[in-house]
C-alpha cells in the first residue's frame, strides 16, 4: 500500500502538521476509495477507523427513531471524519456517510489514540479542528432554525463549492431534502427558482454553480462564520 508524502496530500489537515507529528501517523495511513453512500462511521457503534479526506464530500448525519435525518456538516479535504476520538469517545449518535466519491487516507482510531498521546502538539492541532467542526455545526443549527429554505440552499451549495475542484456538485434532490430536512417539493421549488436566476444549471443527479458572487448574496450571514472560524483556528 502507498504511504502519504506531506508535500502531496490534498488534505489539509495533513498537509499543514509539524513533519514530526506527520511522521507519527504516516506508517498507519493507507488510501481508499470512498463510494457514495458508503457509512464511514455507524450511529451508536464503536469507531474503528478515522479519515483524512483528499477528496469528496462527506455528510456528517443527525438521525431519529422515526428515520428522520438531517444534516449537521460537511467534511472535505478541509477536514477529517472521526471527531468523536480526538475527544476521547469511542462512538457517537451520529452518522458519516459519503455524499460525493472521492479518495481518503484512513488509519485505525487506536493508532491516531496512541500518536496523541506521543504528541500532544499534534492533539492540540486536531482539537483545534474539532471546535471549528463544532463551529460548522452551530451554523448549520441556527441556519435551520432561523433562515428561509433559499438561504440554507445556496449555503449549502458554497460548503460543497469549497471542498470540490471546479463548478459541478453531483447531487440529486432526494438527497439534498434529507439533509436540508425539507419536502421534495419545496426543494424542487427552490432549486428552480435559483435556476430560473441563472446561479445555477441543473442536469440530472447534477448541479453546476455557475455564479457563486449570487450564491453569497443570497446566503448572507447564513454563510461565512464556520468558514472564518477555520481560517482562525487550524491556519492561524
Amino acid at each position: 500500500m502507498s504511504k502519504p508524502i506531506q508535500d502531496q496530500c490534498r488534505n489539509h489537515l495533513l498537509s499543514i502538521l509539524i513533519p514530526d507529528d506527520f511522521a507519527l501517523l504516516t506508517t498507519h495511513l493507507d488510501i481508499g476509495p470512498l463510494a457514495v453512500g458508503e457509512v464511514l462511521i455507524a450511529a451508536d457503534t464503536l469507531i474503528p477507523r478515522v479519515w483524512f479526506v483528499e477528496q469528496g464530500i462527506v455528510s456528517i448525519i443527525a438521525a431519529s427513531t422515526d428515520a428522520g435525518q438531517i444534516e449537521l456538516g460537511l467534511v472535505g479535504r478541509e477536514g477529517m471524519v472521526g471527531v468523536p476520538v480526538l475527544l476521547d469517545a469511542g462512538r457517537t449518535p451520529e452518522e458519516g456517510r459519503v455524499q460525493m466519491a472521492g479518495m481518503a487516507w484512513s488509519m485505525p482510531a487506536n493508532s491516531l489514540r496512541a500518536a496523541l498521546i506521543e504528541s500532544p502538539r499534534l492533539h492540540r492541532s486536531l482539537l483545534r479542528y474539532a471546535q471549528a467542526a463544532n463551529v460548522q455545526v452551530a451554523s448549520t443549527t441556527l441556519a435551520n432554525a432561523r433562515y428561509k429554505l433559499e438561504q440554507r440552499l445556496a449555503r449549502w451549495l458554497l460548503m460543497c463549492h469549497d471542498r470540490v475542484d471546479g463548478d459541478l456538485l453531483l447531487t440529486t434532490h432526494r438527497f439534498l431534502s434529507l439533509m436540508l430536512g425539507v419536502n421534495r417539493t419545496g426543494l424542487t421549488t427552490a432549486v428552480a427558482a435559483l435556476e430560473r436566476a441563472g446561479v445555477i444549471g441543473t442536469r440530472r443527479g447534477t448541479i453546476t454553480v455557475r455564479s457563486r458572487e449570487a450564491l453569497l448574496k443570497l446566503a448572507g450571514s447564513s454563510y461565512g462564520v464556520a468558514e472564518a472560524e477555520y481560517v482562525r483556528l487550524v491556519d492561524g
